[in-house]
């Protein structure tokens, strides 16, 4: 060799590549004290947090490289537990799945030096979703009525909503590698769940809980959807549990029935949703089960169809929110005429509305539907790339129900995501559920709308699990071990 190969210009190139983890580690402490030491200018008690919470904040960053499922396991004690806002109206939940949306690119980009995504159906549609908004958010500039258009705050809020749950599935399907981090999502989300549930039946433990965590969870509709789905399908079709684990699941099932149908019974979207999970569910793992509990089902409505439109349907205010909620749709469509393709841009038509009366009241209203909201806001092509992704996600969902071995975890958990999926898209019917409007639900709502995105890129995750267990057994196989 020639004596150039040692210089210690080629040294350190050598030193860098063997350590690019290390380097980049320490830029991102780095960049984190100057920010910091910057912020502390502000106040000296910014400088005495800055100083506690640095080296937290460095072991955290280089455990998430390294661990970035731990991050997803945090994101739903955090959305869950803490009441805690940041930013002025931007919630806990959106700041931790950006700030492991970044790690992850980061990753991905200065790390690793290559960006990869699944190669899923249920992918690409998202991403076109995500391509529709942009462009509808730039046509949403062009002054579509002689009033002005949302702030710019409110449009890029919206953005930001559909990235976060785009991200958080992305996150799932892309990080977990093994079964035992669905295990701590699905037990983990259970788990607090059911606190919050005892808490609704008991006043004075509503009481305790209500002083360390956020009010509001159980308001709302993916809460209680996606409690029973999972909670019956690991109850039902997870053999590997023990009997009481299983039977204490059930009584959570039976327990949010309760609450949804009796003392909530007005609140169509806390009942409705869980039991079309319920129906679908048993309908997919118990077809035979499932025959009898549809013919006694539609007995009952046959027969009880008066007593159930009075006492569950129309209940409340319902029937004045059915009549005013159809008058609004009616409205919103003949705001959208002017530009049906891309919509009137994100979080735009609420400003529009007093230009066309409800009723005869010249005010600012939303549909409180998930999908009007979309054709709105995105028009015709957000609404294609939505219905899409329901498709193509169901289309997953049923490819993975063949895969999965019988009686344990995995085939609950597909089971139950299967039944969270349609339910969850159902809802999107009753409100605003599944991808919070930023001037009704808001962002805030993101600590329970942004479930059923977990545990749908959970499906994904399962799937490549799955695929890579084929792949082994094969090698394993062709190798005569």
């Amino acid at each position: 060799m020639r004596m150039t190969d040692f210089t210690p210009v080629r040294s350190s190139r050598r030193w860098l590549d063997d350590h690019r983890l290390l380097v980049w580690q320490t830029v991102i402490v780095l960049a984190v004290l100057v920010l910091s030491a910057g912020m502390a200018v502000v106040s000296s008690r910014t400088l005495t947090a800055v100083i506690f919470a640095a080296p937290f904040l460095f072991v955290g960053v280089v455990l998430l490289l390294r661990r970035p499922t731990i991050g997803l396991v945090l994101l739903i004690a955090a959305s869950l537990i803490f009441p805690l806002e940041l930013i002025h109206e931007i919630g806990l939940t959106a700041l931790i799945v950006l700030g492991l949306t970044a790690l992850w690119v980061f990753d991905m980009i200065a790390v690793k030096r290559k960006v990869t995504l699944l190669k899923s159906p249920a992918i690409s549609p998202l991403l076109v979703f995500l391509v529709v908004t942009i462009l509808a958010f730039l046509n949403g500039q062009i002054p579509w009525y002689p009033v002005n258009s949302a702030p710019l705050d409110g449009q890029i809020g919206a953005i930001l909503i559909l990235l976060v749950v785009v991200s958080a599935f992305l996150l799932v399907a892309h990080q977990i590698k093994e079964i035992v981090w669905l295990k701590w999502l699905v037990f983990l989300f259970l788990g607090l769940g059911t606190i919050f549930i005892a808490a609704s039946l008991f006043p004075s433990l509503r009481n305790v809980v209500m002083r360390f965590s956020p009010s509001g969870i159980t308001s709302g509709s993916m809460f209680w959807a996606w409690m029973v789905a999972l909670a019956f399908s690991q109850a039902v079709f997870n053999k590997k549990l023990s009997n009481p684990i299983r039977a204490g699941l059930g009584f959570i099932v039976l327990t949010s029935l309760y609450i949804a149908l009796f003392p909530a019974r007005a609140w169509i979207s806390g009942w409705l949703p869980p039991l079309i999970a319920l129906f679908v569910i048993v309908w997919i793992g118990l077809p035979r089960q499932a025959i009898y509990v549809t013919l006694a089902g539609g007995a009952v409505l046959l027969t009880q169809i008066k007593n159930l439109l009075d006492n569950l349907i129309y209940v409340g205010d319902n029937s004045y929110s059915e009549v005013t909620r159809l008058e609004a749709w009616c409205i919103i469509a003949q705001i959208v005429k002017v530009n049906p393709i891309l919509g009137v841009g994100p979080a735009n038509y609420s400003y529009y509305t007093p230009l066309f009366p409800i009723f005869g009241w010249y005010v600012q209203f939303n549909s409180h539907n998930n999908y009007v909201d979309i054709v709105a806001q995105t028009g015709i092509l957000g609404l294609i790339s939505i219905i899409w992704f329901i498709w193509a996600i169901l289309k997953v969902a049923w490819r993975v129900r063949k895969m999965v071995p019988e009686g344990g975890f995995e085939q609950a958990y597909v089971y139950g995501v299967i039944g969270g999926i349609v339910a969850t898209f159902a809802a999107g019917m009753l409100g605003d559920w599944f991808l919070p409007y930023v001037y009704n639900a808001t962002i805030r709502s993101l600590r329970t709308s942004i479930m059923p995105w977990l545990f749908m890129g959970g499906l994904l995750a399962l799937e490549q699990i799955l695929l890579q267990r084929q792949k082994n057994g094969n090698k394993s196989l062709l190798s005569g071990k």
